[in-house]
């Protein structure tokens, strides 16, 4: 990969609030999330989080979390944005993982691509891209040198609000051999489907379709990779442009840490409403007790509750590791790194989710697991997430295996 330096010349635009803190930010969405368990239902029903919620979270600020400072936005930095984005999930699984998967791709954005992109794509300082690592669709360049897409992208959480689109397809790379295409494309460019319905869980998510129909996107707004194949450790262009370790980190482990961060938060959402059921029921055989004073709800609270917690520092740890790797220069962000990252956050998942199915759920009582409670909801989203292709297929299969492929090669010739 190409480093593109800055140009000499450029004017800072100014964030909303300037003065605005980490802390602030973390703050308000924690607010924000306790407006959000109310609306589950609706959100559900419609597919992705209201129009003045979405509003609320422009306000806040949490759309500029990830974008560069002299693009209007905060440049607060991966911790600052797990943290919201466990917050936000803790109130609304759906809410949260559509705002995490539209938001967080403003790093790669700021990482991969050069002054030009950045400059026009960030224009508008909020900034909201489903990506998707699937290649799908086609994809020609014309007279003007411009690419020519034409396709469909499933699985674009996020979309109703979008700002953009990421996506992968596949171009001619001579020989009769395809290669991979990373693109980004504006708004006006695509078209979002009504799709997005009959799912186990995570119904609003806002993961619907995208349609591209001789989608004109410039040149300067494709790379010539795969999102899971790039390597940072030669350096990136947003870690020159804004001389930020941030925008060098690793873009894989990047959207590992979000899995780990959305699994947190959910298991996060049933370790609350386990809580609200043993304060508000007694037990049902006696003695008859509040549930706050039976030893085995005690019992069965607290591994849940060691379980969230463990989660919750695995990933903390990963955050600070993948912060302090790119603090200290781009050659330590290796994709042994990288694999080891995301080793961190498998098991924080599993913790997670073993929380949930193994104490919290089967215990919790049958009234409590009806269609519409929050913990029958809360469990059916983190279901739909071990489905997932990058829990399932990546970090529960592959990542343990290219860790190895990693260390072992890295230490070729070491003895």
């Amino acid at each position: 990969m190409t480093v593109t330096a800055s140009a000499p010349e450029w004017t800072a635009v100014l964030p909303p609030e300037p003065g605005l803190t980490p802390e602030e930010v973390v703050a308000r969405a924690e607010a924000l999330a306790q407006g959000l368990i109310e609306r589950q239902a609706e959100t559900e029903q419609r597919g992705f989080y209201a129009e003045d919620t979405h509003e609320e979270f422009r306000a806040a600020g949490f759309y500029r979390i990830l974008v560069p400072r002299r693009y209007g936005g905060y440049e607060f930095g991966v911790g600052t944005f797990m943290r919201v984005v466990v917050a936000l999930t803790r109130g609304c699984p759906s809410t949260g993982w559509m705002f995490c998967l539209g938001a967080a791709h403003a790093h790669a954005v700021a990482t991969l691509f050069d002054e030009r992109a950045q400059a026009e794509v960030f224009a508008g300082g909020d900034f909201i891209a489903p990506a998707t690592v699937a290649p799908s669709g086609t994809a020609e360049r014309n007279a003007d040198g411009q690419w020519v897409l034409n396709g469909t992208w499933k699985y674009c959480s996020g979309s109703p609000y979008a700002t953009h689109f990421i996506g992968h397809t596949l171009v001619d790379g001579g020989g009769g051999e395809m290669r991979p295409m990373l693109f980004v494309a504006p708004r006006s460019e695509f078209t979002r489907l009504d799709d997005w319905h009959g799912t186990l869980g995570l119904r609003g998510s806002g993961s619907h379709s995208i349609r591209i129909e001789n989608g004109r996107v410039p040149s300067h707004l494709t790379l010539d990779t795969h999102m899971s194949q790039v390597d940072v450790s030669g350096g990136t262009p947003g870690r020159a442009l804004h001389g930020n370790a941030t925008y060098g980190g690793g873009p894989l482990s990047f959207m590992i840490l979000e899995d780990a961060a959305l699994a947190v938060g959910m298991a996060k959402n049933a370790l609350d409403a386990y809580e609200e059921l043993m304060r508000e029921r007694h037990t049902m055989f006696p003695p008859i007790v509040p549930r706050t004073e039976d030893p085995d709800f005690q019992y069965w609270y607290g591994q849940a509750a060691g379980l969230v917690h463990s989660a919750e520092a695995g990933l903390l740890g990963a955050v600070r590791q993948w912060e302090e790797a790119a603090a200290r220069g781009a050659e330590h962000v290796t994709p042994e790194l990288e694999l080891r990252i995301a080793t961190i956050c498998r098991e924080s998942v599993r913790m997670s989710w073993r929380a949930v199915e193994a104490y919290l759920f089967p215990t919790a009582g049958s009234s409590a697991v009806r269609q519409g409670q929050r913990m029958e909801r809360v469990w059916r989203d983190m279901s739909m997430q071990q489905s997932h292709a990058g829990i399932a297929l990546f970090l529960f299969t592959s990542a343990a295996r290219e860790l190895s492929r990693a260390h072992f090669a890295a230490g070729a010739g070491v003895h």
